[in-house]
């Protein structure tokens, strides 16, 4: 677990950038409790200041982005994109007039569950952004619902982007010893019944509905792009293991 976290500053979320109920229901889980969970690991874990270059893959409904409003400065800068059109109608709507340094995009990206009329491909889509423009890239449930060719892709993306020194934070389901063994023990609620080489599946017919990745095949693919895993990683209590950070496995990368 995380110290004390004294070093994160209280925030307010006003009523007025709270999504109506059907779109807080369309990501699952709590948007205020979950939003204000990974701000303080991008505080906490990831030394996240007032004043930087924020983007956040994957951005949904905004859940990320409303308590970030409570602590970038004007002189900070978040940027968003999904590929869920409701989501990103909603916080230009709603997020950008009230703070215009908080800017959402939609990328029109194929994806079987999420997007199944998408025209563009997650293995060749560029991130809509310049070169070494971020000090700092997260994606939260992001790579949980990506195949191995559009990982790569996001990885590559994800290093061009950040600044020399950039740091980033993923969440995803990582495959190694301790989370097998708890799959064969029956533990997990998430069942991925379908086997591949470096990866697992939840249901075959749609692929991306939830993809499982070994930790050392992630690893690489990193390292590979130029981006340097810090350790620890911080595991989740997805796969049913006793002692965990969050729900989900987040690792903390950095641009040398």
């Amino acid at each position: 677990m995380l110290n004390s976290p004294s070093s994160v500053p209280e925030i307010i979320i006003p009523d007025e950038l709270l999504p109506p109920k059907d779109l807080r229901l369309s990501v699952g889980g709590s948007f205020k409790a979950i939003g204000t969970e990974f701000f303080r690991y991008f505080i906490e874990l990831a030394g996240l200041q007032p004043d930087e270059a924020v983007l956040d893959v994957g951005c949904g409904v905004g859940r990320m982005a409303v308590p970030l409003t409570q602590y970038l400065s004007d002189r900070g800068r978040y940027e968003g994109f999904d590929i869920v059109e409701s989501g990103i109608t909603w916080c230009k709507s709603v997020i950008s007039p009230r703070y215009p340094n908080f800017q959402f995009q939609r990328a029109d990206l194929y994806n079987q569950y999420y997007n199944p009329t998408g025209q563009e491909q997650a293995n060749t889509y560029r991130f809509p952004y310049s070169d070494n423009c971020f000090d700092f890239v997260f994606l939260t449930s992001v790579f949980t619902h990506i195949l191995p060719d559009g990982i790569d892709n996001y990885l590559r993306e994800i290093s061009r982007v950040l600044k020399p020194g950039g740091r980033g934070l993923i969440t995803a389901f990582l495959l190694n010893e301790e989370s097998l063994s708890c799959l064969e023990a029956g533990l997990c609620t998430l069942e991925l019944p379908e086997i591949f080489d470096n990866y697992r599946l939840a249901d075959k017919t749609f692929p991306e509905s939830a993809v499982a990745y070994e930790e050392r095949f992630f690893l690489e693919l990193a390292e590979q792009v130029g981006l340097k895993v810090n350790l620890p990683v911080y595991y989740g209590s997805w796969c049913g293991r006793e002692d965990f950070l969050s729900v989900q496995d987040i690792l903390l990368i950095s641009k040398p």
